[in-house]
């Protein structure tokens, strides 16, 4: 979010140990969050402030402090996973402090990638009604864009940097 933003010139990775929200040394050698980080950006005439939390459950009073405060969240679940204990445990942490959230699938490049599945999983473990508002272009190491079904097209990444290409939504995928 910071990239596409331009509040950041380069895309951090977890796995490099380059996000901006993980800067403590023993997070990026472990690869995790271990703090809550607030970072915020300008995105069309607004700004956003972000609170990056911890997903292991040994960091949890990390999550509890920020949802305290939080206007809304946005809950991310794995494509291959689906909704994990430790997810479990901070969507009721959410409903006792009302906090209205937006669940996002990411890793649909993955092997074994199903949003199908992952909606499945929020449904039948969180209980609320989700609305998918993008389908995949593609699974797993094919996966390259989404189609918008609240504009009505595809977005696909032409290359490595971020660029989306706005194209017609691809045959298979327009019923």
């Amino acid at each position: 979010m910071l990239y596409l933003a331009g509040e950041i010139h380069r895309r951090g990775e977890v796995r490099e140990g380059t996000t901006v929200t993980d800067y403590d040394p023993q997070e990026r050698d472990r690869g995790i969050t271990i703090f809550a980080a607030a970072v915020s950006c300008g995105w069309r005439e607004h700004r956003l402030n972000l609170i990056d939390t911890p997903g292991h459950v040994d960091f949890s009073d990390e999550v509890e402090r920020a949802l305290r405060v939080l206007d809304g969240a946005v809950a991310i679940f794995d494509a291959v996973a689906g909704v994990e204990p430790q997810s479990e445990s901070v969507w009721r942490r959410a409903d006792r402090y009302g906090v209205p959230r937006i669940a996002f699938v990411n890793k649909m490049d993955r092997a074994g990638a199903d949003l199908d599945a992952a909606v499945d999983s929020i449904r039948r473990r969180l209980h609320p009604t989700p609305v998918v508002v993008q389908l995949p272009i593609g699974r797993e190491g094919g996966f390259c864009g989404v189609v918008d079904l609240v504009r009505m097209r595809a977005l696909v990444w032409a290359d490595d940097s971020g660029v989306l290409a706005c194209e017609p939504i691809p045959e298979e995928l327009l019923a």
